[in-house]
């Protein structure tokens, strides 16, 4: 029993782990977006610094256009996902099988689209480097 009081749950979060979780890829605890994501009226509200390590989220001018493309990205994965399971799943329906949902769980996938695709975007592409020692902070 003793050897589990020197077990930690507040490690550091990989990259991977910050991504999912919309952290700051400099300090990986401070929240990307004001809002928790079932606020759907205001999905779209981004801190504009981390409020852990004060990094500005916009790395340049017009940065977030990049982050359409991994929209893009994402919207073809769900739709290819959604597709292929009502092909399968629902033996291959009539047109309008396909023509109702897909655009539904487009739409449906709005809020988690855009956070997921900025997150990813910022990580990836916006060439900001880990550090561990601004996020000891904890929230």
């Amino acid at each position: 029993m003793d050897s589990y009081n020197n077990i930690r749950f507040d490690g550091e979060r990989s990259r991977l782990q910050a991504i999912a979780e919309l952290r700051c890829p400099q300090c990986r605890q401070g929240k990307m977006f004001k809002y928790s994501n079932w606020r759907i009226d205001k999905f779209d509200d981004m801190h504009k610094n981390c409020p852990v390590c004060n990094l500005h989220f916009e790395v340049e001018p017009g940065f977030w256009y990049g982050a359409m493309f991994v929209s893009y990205g994402f919207s073809i994965l769900i739709l290819l996902v959604l597709g292929l399971t009502i092909y399968w799943g629902f033996g291959d329906p009539s047109i309008w099988g396909y023509i109702i949902p897909i655009p539904i769980v487009s739409l449906l996938a709005v809020p988690f689209n855009f956070r997921m695709s900025r997150s990813v975007f910022l990580h990836l592409f916006g060439f900001v480097k880990y550090k561990p020692e601004l996020g000891k902070v904890v929230l």
